[in-house]
């Protein structure tokens, strides 16, 4: 579960128009979200609030052998008026799902670009989700409100967060400098770190077609430079999106756009990354190719990933699918060209529009049927006081989902499908037989998050872990 202070974050990136998924470190994001997901240890209780749409806050209080909480607070230049904070209407996708979807990539150094802080750049990657369906759908919109060019370009962010009773301090300032240019620093403080805690630098350029940043950290003295560049797709024509294309151009080449999407239609990126340790002297590298779909993709949405270490000789491979629009499957094997040592996992997400033991939380799973029996059985039979009067029934008013069935003959949805998700399960494997196994969905206005985590070698103790975590906010 996504906690609600990284929700808000990344609709503040979404509302500013930032992309976050233009980086070298989220090459492998959708893999790893399927796979390595955390599971909740002990109880733990989160209570959040966007109180203003430029403040937020979120206590958080659990015991794991000890009682201990946080207290954060988050505070945006840009008002985020179109956020769904409440968590009885968050659609759970937006904190649940764990398939990244890419969105199109815009032209931010244009001011005259379709998309430079109009609506789609106030599409968040947290949230393109694809809560309903998995075949060429846009993203999900989170920050609803509309940034002007200055308000965008002049952004900021302020986080802190206060750990008891450790006494631990961590704190968050991003600040956008121009479109393309942002620039962040997150610390920690505390007492048994090395100099009372540590500090990191992030210099951000996003052109859209290529990203670059820069690092350093006072811990270990860390210098570094990573880059993605981007082609194929969307990439290869910059400052207009697929969608605005196949609008303007003419029928036969919005046919044989067509077809080409129908096949295969995604985006190559290639990148890497070189840090160096002014103080112990070493450094590293690595690097990675990625392929994703694009949202206009016709055919079954995918993502694959591969990263090599030459120094360490680790070779990793990722693969992603949105096999349904209920379930996605993600697989990664790891080898390593010196020791000969690999190493495999498996992971699964599959989502529901029925409640687990609903018979527990007062819902019949059979209450649907019997309301549309109920209600064809006094269609058919006349009130006592039309039978004492010798007529019929008055008609009963329509409603505006029954006047539109009548006149097109198919069914108005009253809710999407993002809103019929009641839950969702999420399981892994990897070779040493370890199962971790995580259910998370939404009971009134409680978000919850169940988890366990199964060792079969271990028959005699499999259970290793048991958590629960409830989310609440407003």
């Amino acid at each position: 579960m996504r906690e609600f202070m990284h929700y808000i974050t990344n609709a503040f990136y979404g509302a500013t128009g930032w992309n976050e998924d233009n980086t070298y470190k989220e090459l492998n994001a959708t893999a790893r979200e399927l796979i390595d997901f955390p599971l909740p240890l002990g109880l733990r209780v989160n209570l959040a609030s966007l109180a203003t749409p430029h403040f937020a806050t979120s206590y958080q209080l659990g015991t794991v052998g000890i009682v201990d909480g946080s207290i954060s607070y988050l505070y945006s230049s840009v008002a985020l008026r179109g956020v769904t904070a409440q968590s009885d209407r968050i659609p759970l996708p937006a904190l649940l799902r764990s398939f990244r979807r890419l969105h199109d990539l815009g032209s931010r150094g244009d001011e005259s670009a379709p998309n430079a802080g109009g609506p789609g750049a106030s599409e968040s990657h947290a949230v393109s989700v694809d809560t309903d369906g998995g075949v060429g759908l846009a993203p999900t919109l989170v920050g609803g409100n509309k940034v002007t060019g200055r308000d965008r370009d002049k952004s900021s962010l302020l986080y802190g967060r206060l750990y008891l009773p450790q006494s631990l301090l961590e704190g968050l300032v991003v600040k956008r400098f121009s479109p393309v240019l942002q620039v962040q620093l997150s610390a920690v403080s505390e007492q048994s770190l090395r100099n009372g805690g540590t500090l990191l630098g992030l210099i951000q350029y996003d052109k859209g077609k290529f990203g670059v940043e820069g690092l350093a950290s006072t811990d270990g003295g860390l210098l570094g430079v990573r880059g993605l560049y981007n082609f194929g797709g969307d990439a290869s024509s910059p400052g207009a999106t697929p969608t605005a294309c196949s609008t303007n151009e003419s029928s036969s080449s919005s046919s044989s756009q067509s077809g080409e999407r129908e096949r295969i239609y995604g985006r190559f990126s290639v990148g890497g990354e070189v840090y160096y340790g002014t103080l112990n002297k070493s450094g590293g590298m690595s690097l990675g190719a990625r392929f994703a779909t694009l949202p206009a993709h016709r055919g079954t949405p995918l993502t694959a990933a591969l990263t090599i270490n030459p120094l360490m000789g680790n070779i990793n491979a990722t693969y992603a699918i949105l096999a349904k629009e209920y379930c996605s499957l993600a697989t990664r094997m790891e080898f390593n060209v010196y020791s000969y040592e690999s190493d495999w996992a498996v992971g699964m997400e599959l989502w529901s529009n029925r409640r687990p033991a609903g018979f527990l939380l007062g819902v019949d799973p059979n209450r649907q049927r019997e309301e549309v029996a109920q209600k064809l059985a006094k269609t058919n039979e006349r009130s006592f006081q039309a039978k004492m009067e010798w007529r019929l029934d008055d008609p009963e008013p329509t409603t505006a989902a029954e006047e539109a069935k009548a006149h097109t003959g198919q069914d108005t949805p009253s809710v999407t499908k993002e809103e019929e998700y009641l839950g969702v399960l999420k399981a892994r494997l990897d070779q040493n037989l370890r199962i971790g196994l995580l259910w998370e969905g939404r009971v009134k206005s409680l978000i919850f998050s169940l988890g366990t985590g199964v060792d079969l070698h271990k028959l005699d103790e499999p259970f290793r872990s048991l958590g629960l975590e409830i989310q609440y906010s407003s």
